[in-house]
């Protein structure tokens, strides 16, 4: 069995085979599929996901770094209510993103630290957006672990040196389709490092791995990341299956 820790299954790109691209994934043993919030526009779908599939689609909340706008108060106002109501599983996504635009870039600063506040207060991990925004990121959380903070990096695809202050902080690294792209060089640096802090994801629908890439990602193409991570730590996948769903479980309290 894998976990996926992070997929926006409640997209619109999957509106018109939701149930099928599902049986697809719990076929492929892939289950639970985590789900990352983005922003009020899409909270009422991703909610109404997990009502029909309890105990594997299961919802985080948060507030996408890229949607972060002058207005984002009343995101996060939303966010807060949300969380006196009902507990989730994590926080996030949140994070920094310098690549789509350095606008809010203030505001981001300050939607992800009133965000690590609340998994703080609510002793739930942080899954963390960091988009040529590693070094921010790691600087941020360094001012909350102390306290208790834990979540992970997701999507990570920085250097062994991002890695390593990443793991110092006792976060996790959320391995996906990048892992598989050729000139990544993602391969090498997860080769120098321990399994205990790594989870997988798909991030559906992007970042879909290799033979599936440029397509449309889906949770069942899970299997295609554990197989590449299993091939890097020469072992079998059912072994390192074994290990990063124990990891995900451990760090979401599943």
């Amino acid at each position: 069995m894998l976990i996926d820790t992070h997929a926006h299954i409640y997209a619109a790109e999957f509106n018109n085979d939701r149930q099928e691209m599902l049986e697809r994934a719990f076929t492929a043993g892939v289950s639970p599929v985590l789900m990352p919030a983005i922003d009020s526009e899409t909270h009422a779908s991703m909610l109404e996901l997990e009502a029909a599939y309890p105990g594997r689609c299961i919802a985080m909340i948060g507030l996408h770094p890229v949607s972060v706008k002058e207005d984002f108060a009343k995101e996060l106002a939303i966010i807060e209510g949300m969380l006196q109501r009902r507990r989730f599983i994590a926080i996030g996504e949140t994070g920094l993103d310098y690549y789509w635009d350095v606008t809010h870039k203030q505001q981001q600063i300050e939607a992800f630290e009133q965000q690590l506040q609340w998994a703080l207060e609510h002793q739930i991990p942080v899954v963390i957006h960091s988009r040529e925004a590693t070094d921010d990121c790691i600087a941020l959380i360094r001012k909350y672990t102390p306290r208790g903070l834990r979540g992970v990096f997701h999507c990570f695809g920085g250097s062994l040196e991002q890695a390593e202050a990443i793991i110092g902080e006792g976060f996790y690294l959320g391995i996906g389709g990048v892992l598989t792209f050729k000139k990544a060089g993602l391969d090498l640096v997860l080769k120098q490092l321990p399994l205990d802090q790594i989870i997988l994801e798909t991030d559906a629908p992007y970042l879909a791995p290799v033979p599936y890439r440029g397509k449309r990602n889906e949770p069942a193409y899970l299997l295609q990341v554990a197989q590449k991570l299993a091939d890097v730590k020469e072992m079998h996948v059912n072994e390192l299956a074994a290990i990063t769903s124990a990891n995900a479980k451990k760090l979401f309290a599943l």
